[in-house]
């Protein structure tokens, strides 16, 4: 599970290292790191219940990771902020080679773990398919290098990091995890961020969520794969899955239809979008409950596909704060068996960047709009405010910028 995925971009990679003191001053850096972690952080572990013996082990040794990124070390100016110097296409996310890969080696994932996987979905009831696929985006079935020593990345990030004041607790979980887990240190790997394990869980989200599927005494969701796959069906149990629904379909939605519909807080019965005009695209089918409440979901307006999504669909984004993340997993999920490609067009406009969509979010708050968040990315609340914006003005709503719109639109 990515770190504070509400700020989560399309793009993958990691982003760049920050400015840091040159090398002569880093040695009196890592005396007042030594110093924190016995003033500062061995109380609060203590106090969470960490074993003294556990805390000095842990720590014997440890130095600053300099090599992470976001760093803001004592002394050193603040670490430039990372900008996507264009916004991202969502078509990029979901495109179609992006499940090629994919797709074959799932189903050879599926057949192989099939024992462990029907055990998931009797105890958590979740799918085989949407349990796998989540398991390939956040690892690709565990193929992925998970590189990072996990206490010793937080416990910097906790220290120097841009975000410190979110990394501590995750660094005491860590270390509770250390404590009563049957874990070493050695084992828990992490991404920069820490990131652990196949699932990619924080520390926190470990404690919460990890099982022990194989029955070994540990909850190892790098290594186990019964515990990975145990751990994740486990996880969307807790945030509210509800057995036998599927996340979604997609659909034709009528030119008279507005795009801001979209999101779960204006569903509709499937009866209620039928009377609308709404079909299944060739392949799918809508819900056959027609008193069911589903939701409308179009990452990117009317410039790309539309679907109508369940309760499931928001609680795989609970895993990762992105409708695109979840539309990812759900539709990998499909693939594993018939499902077809996606079938709407991508045409979403280019010739802006993440300043300009942050400017007309501010301007849209100004008007009383809810933007979710003035952070130039384009969620379903920014969708829904540009298309209720373009309605007032008596526009057809389009519900996502493009290079005029991100000038005028709260104007």
């Amino acid at each position: 599970m990515r770190l504070f995925a509400a700020a989560l971009v399309i793009a993958f990679a990691a982003p760049a290292h920050a400015e840091t003191l040159p090398e002569a001053q880093r040695p009196k850096v890592e005396a007042q790191f030594q110093s924190w972690l016995a003033s500062t952080v061995r109380p609060a572990a203590l106090k969470a219940g960490v074993g003294a013996k556990t805390f000095d082990a842990a720590f014997s040794g440890v130095a600053l990771d300099w090599s992470l990124p976001d760093l803001a070390p004592p002394g050193a100016p603040p670490p430039r902020v990372q900008r996507q110097p264009e916004f991202s296409d969502p078509a990029r996310y979901v495109a179609e080679p992006n499940f090629s890969g994919l797709i074959p080696e799932g189903r050879k994932r599926l057949s192989e773990n099939a024992r462990v996987l029907a055990e998931v979905e009797r105890r958590y009831g979740v799918p085989a398919e949407i349990v796998v696929a989540i398991w390939a985006r956040e690892s690709r079935y565990g193929g992925a290098p998970v590189r990072n020593d996990a206490l010793r990345a937080l416990a910097t990030l906790s220290f120097m990091g841009a975000r410190r004041q979110q990394f501590l607790p995750e660094l005491i979980a860590a270390l509770k995890i250390l404590d009563g887990d049957h874990l070493t240190r050695e084992e828990m790997r992490s991404s920069w961020a820490g990131a652990m394990g196949q699932p990619q869980f924080l520390p926190s989200k470990f404690l919460e969520n990890a099982v022990d599927m194989d029955g070994d005494g540990k909850r190892d969701i790098w290594r186990s794969t019964p515990d990975v796959l145990g751990s994740i069906g486990r996880y969307l149990q807790l945030h509210g899955w509800i057995a036998g629904r599927p996340w979604g379909v997609e659909i034709d939605l009528p030119a008279g239809v507005s795009c801001a519909f979209e999101g779960p807080d204006q569903g509709k019965t499937v009866a209620e979008w039928v009377t609308l005009g709404v079909k299944p695209k060739p392949g799918g089918a809508l819900p056959k409950d027609p008193g069911r409440r589903v939701f409308l979901l179009m990452p990117a307006g009317r410039a790309g596909p539309a679907f109508l999504v369940s309760e499931n669909f928001y609680v795989i984004k609970k895993y990762n704060e992105s409708d695109l993340y979840a539309l990812f997993v759900g539709h990998l999920a499909d693939r594993y068996g018939a499902g077809r490609p996606i079938a709407g067009r991508w045409t979403a406009p280019k010739g802006f960047d993440r300043e300009d969509v942050a400017a007309m979010q501010r301007r849209l708050e100004a008007l009383g709009h809810n933007v979710g968040s003035a952070d130039g990315l384009v969620g379903f609340r920014t969708r829904v405010a540009i298309g209720r914006w373009q309605q007032s003005k008596g526009l057809p709503p389009t519900c996502f910028p493009d290079a005029t719109l991100v000038k005028t639109a709260g104007r």
